[in-house]
């Protein structure tokens, strides 16, 4: 074989595998998943670290604590608390109540699970956002946040998409591709003219009532995420970048309690 086949060869063969992004510290993420793994114990924090807006990787206002085997995220600031760890293709579950306390503005509670969290850092890091706002539940958000040279970190996704009655895009598995253009992708029965007010749900919301748990899962399957809330399909997406990378529990305002989080392998 000559020197230029073999380059050839080389980059054929480069081309053809996917890229595995790295986590903003460069750790290779763990997966594909193959057994059930406890990302919270139930006891502690182990596993996990904590960011603030206001503070940084410091905590002295325990806004992530446990309390009663649940993680407890006080509402105060924002921030997140991420894994430790990178992950990739994973069947993620978890469930999620609101406490008392809000951001006092009048308008929906408000919190998120990111996913595949890469770059440095920051409010808010570059990731994809499943968001868990009252009558939001199951809408996805890309963030770019910000690379180690302060560059517009790389997140995109394609979904297919419908026009509802609002003129705005639904995710529908029949619909029309749509890329990524930064506007987010509302999940299938966002109700039109949702005023988004303190403790009101959309029409057709499957979200648990206020103080009941709410199942969340994301099965992330190579570029593709697959969004369930109490079992029902509301979202997907595909063409995701970045796939893979550490998982977030955001803390935006309103107390919010997580339990049962967990990486299942995927079906």
């Amino acid at each position: 074989m000559n020197t230029q086949s073999l380059v050839h060869l080389v980059v054929t063969i480069l081309l053809a595998v996917p890229l595995v992004p790295r986590s903003a510290t460069g750790e290779e993420p763990v997966g594909p998943i193959t057994k059930s793994v406890a990302l919270f114990n139930g006891r502690d924090l182990t596993g996990f670290r904590g960011y603030l807006k206001e503070s940084g990787p410091e905590d002295p206002d325990r806004v992530f604590s446990v309390v009663d085997g649940e993680i407890r995220i006080s509402g105060q600031g924002a921030g997140y608390l991420a894994t430790e760890r990178a992950y990739r293709d994973y069947h993620l579950t978890l469930e999620f109540r609101w406490g008392q306390k809000t951001d006092g503005s009048g308008f929906v509670r408000n919190s998120g699970v990111l996913v595949h969290q890469v770059n440095p850092d920051r409010i808010w890091p570059t990731s994809i956002e499943i968001q868990l706002a009252q009558g939001c539940e199951g809408d996805l958000i890309v963030i770019p946040g910000k690379d180690v040279a302060g560059k517009a970190g790389q997140a995109t996704l394609t979904s297919n998409t419908r026009l509802a009655s609002d003129k705005k895009t639904r995710w529908s598995a029949a619909g029309t591709p749509t890329k990524y253009s930064g506007k987010q992708f509302w999940w299938s029965n966002h109700q039109p003219g949702f005023e988004e007010k303190l403790d009101t749900r959309g029409r057709d919301d499957v979200a648990s009532p206020l103080g009941k748990w709410t199942r969340v899962e994301c099965l992330a399957r190579g570029t593709r995420l697959t969004i369930r809330i109490n079992g029902t399909t509301v979202n997907e997406a595909y063409d995701v970048e970045p796939a893979a990378g550490r998982i977030l529990l955001q803390n935006e305002g309103s107390e919010v309690f997580f339990r049962d989080v967990r990486l299942e392998p995927l079906p």
